[in-house]
C-alpha cells in the first residue's frame, strides 16, 4: 500500500551532519570568520583604550567624572530649573539637556503641524496655493540649515529695541531682546487643573476603548464627545475651581530699558526654533504628500460616491491609511531635527553641546565631555525611535 500524502514523516527535516574540523565544512568557515572579526574589533578597541590611557598619563590629565561635583562658575542665560554660577557642573549639564529637549520637543510638534499643512496644500486643486507650497518646499530644502539659522538670528537682531518693540497683538511684544508673551500667574489651582486634565485624558482613552469594544459586539455606534467634554473640560474646571479658581495673568510691561513680567522667549531660542521648524517642515511636507498619493484613487472615488465631503474623506479615510507610509520616514525627520539642534552653538543658544564644550574647556575632561554629549543624543534619539516604532506597530495592518 502506498504511503499517504499527509504522512508527517514526509515533512521531517533531514538529519544534520556532524561538525567536522575541516575547511571544507561551511559551518567551520562561518565560525572562523565570525571569531576573526570579533577578535579584530576587540583588538582595535583595546588598542584605542590603551593608547588613550597612555596619552592621558603622559599629559597628566585626570580621568573620571568627579569634576561633575565641582562648582561650575558658568553663566547660563536661560534655564528651566534654578541655576546659578555657583552650581555644579552636573546641574549645568542638566540645564543643557533640558534646553535641548525644549527645542526638540516643541520643534517636532510645530514642524509636524506645519509640514502636514504644507504637504496637503501641495495637493490642493487651487493652483496658487499648490505653487506657493511647492516653492516653499523647494527653497527651504535647498538652503543649508546653518545659513537659515544665521538668517533668522540676524533678522531678530535687526528688530527695534524694547521702547519701539513691535506690538501686533495686545500683550505681545517683539524686539531685539526676544519675544514677550502674557503668562499665567501660576498657583496651586492651575497645578490641580493640569493634573485633572492628564487624568481626564487617561480616562477618555479607557472610555473610548470600552465603547469601541461594545460597538464591535453589537454594531451600535456610541458618541464619545459627551465623555470627552466631561473628561477634558468639566473635570479640569472643577479641579481648578476647588483649587481656588486663580485667574491672574502676568502681562509684560516696559520697565526702564527692557520688559518685565510675562513669559520671555530669547532671540537665540526663537531663531533656533523657527529655523528648525521651517527647515524640517519642508521635508515632512514631501513625506505627507507622498503618503497621501500612495493611497489608491479608488478610496477617494468610493468615498465621493457615498456623498462624503473632501475634508471628511481626507481626515477619516485617506490620512489614516497614509500614516502607514508616512510614519517610518517621518521618524527620521524627528531624529534629524533633534540632532540638528546641536547647531544652536552657532547662534549662542546654550544647549547641551554649548555647555559641554565650555565645561571640557574649563576642566580639560575632553573625553568625558564628548561622551556625555553622545550619551544625551543617543538617549533622546532612541526614545524617539522607540515611541515612533510603537506607534507604527499600532497602526500597521493586521493580517488575518
Amino acid at each position: 500500500m502506498s504511503q499517504s500524502a499527509t504522512d508527517p514523516r514526509q515533512f521531517r527535516a533531514p538529519p544534520k551532519k556532524p561538525l567536522r574540523l575541516s575547511w571544507a565544512d561551511e559551518r567551520v568557515r562561518a565560525i572562523f570568520w565570525q571569531v576573526l572579526i570579533v577578535g579584530i574589533v576587540v583588538a582595535v578597541v583595546w588598542w584605542l583604550v590603551r593608547n588613550t590611557q597612555h596619552n592621558l598619563e603622559v599629559r597628566r590629565i585626570a580621568t573620571g567624572f568627579g569634576f561633575l561635583q565641582r562648582e561650575a562658575g558658568l553663566p547660563i542665560g536661560e534655564s528651566l530649573i534654578q541655576y546659578t554660577p555657583a552650581s555644579t557642573y552636573l546641574r549645568a549639564l542638566t540645564v543643557g539637556v533640558l534646553n535641548t529637549l525644549k527645542v526638540a520637543v516643541v520643534g517636532i510638534i510645530l514642524a509636524t503641524i506645519l509640514g502636514t499643512l504644507i504637504g496637503i496644500a501641495r495637493l490642493s486643486k487651487n493652483w496658487l496655493l499648490s505653487k506657493v507650497a511647492a516653492t516653499y518646499v523647494e527653497v527651504i530644502r535647498d538652503i543649508p540649515l546653518l545659513l537659515q539659522l544665521l538668517f533668522w538670528y540676524t533678522m531678530l537682531q535687526g528688530l527695534p529695541g524694547p521702547r519701539q518693540a513691535l506690538n501686533p497683538v495686545t500683550g505681545i511684544f517683539l524686539s531685539n531682546r526676544g519675544l514677550r508673551l502674557p503668562f499665567l500667574d501660576w498657583e496651586a489651582g492651575h497645578s490641580w487643573g493640569l493634573v485633572a486634565f492628564v487624568v481626564g485624558c487617561c480616562g477618555l482613552y479607557i472610555y473610548g476603548k470600552a465603547m469601541r469594544r461594545r460597538q464591535m459586539q453589537d454594531g451600535q455606534p456610541r458618541p464619545v464627545w459627551p465623555a470627552a467634554l466631561g473628561f477634558l473640560i468639566v473635570l479640569p474646571l472643577v479641579a481648578w475651581w476647588l483649587g481656588g479658581a486663580p485667574s491672574g495673568i502676568e502681562w509684560p510691561a516696559l520697565r526702564g530699558f527692557n520688559f518685565q513680567g510675562g513669559m520671555s522667549v530669547s532671540p537665540e531660542y526663537f531663531a533656533l526654533l523657527v529655523g528648525l521648524t521651517t527647515y524640517t517642515a519642508g521635508f515632512i511636507a514631501e513625506i505627507v504628500r507622498a503618503g497621501i498619493q500612495a493611497v489608491a484613487k479608488g478610496q477617494w472615488e468610493a468615498a465621493q460616491a457615498l456623498g462624503l465631503k473632501p475634508g471628511v474623506v481626507l481626515r477619516q479615510i485617506v490620512l489614516p491609511q497614509a500614516l502607514r507610509v508616512i510614519i517610518p520616514p517621518m521618524t527620521s525627520q524627528f531624529l534629524n531635527l533633534t540632532k540638528n539642534s546641536s547647531l544652536a552653538v552657532a547662534i549662542g543658544y546654550q544647549d547641551i553641546v554649548s555647555i559641554a564644550n565650555t565645561t571640557l574647556n574649563q576642566t580639560g575632561q575632553a573625553i568625558e565631555g564628548i561622551a556625555i554629549i553622545m550619551l544625551v543624543y543617543l538617549t533622546i534619539s532612541l526614545s524617539i525611535s522607540l515611541f515612533m516604532n510603537w506607534y507604527n506597530s499600532r497602526i500597521a495592518l493586521v493580517e488575518r
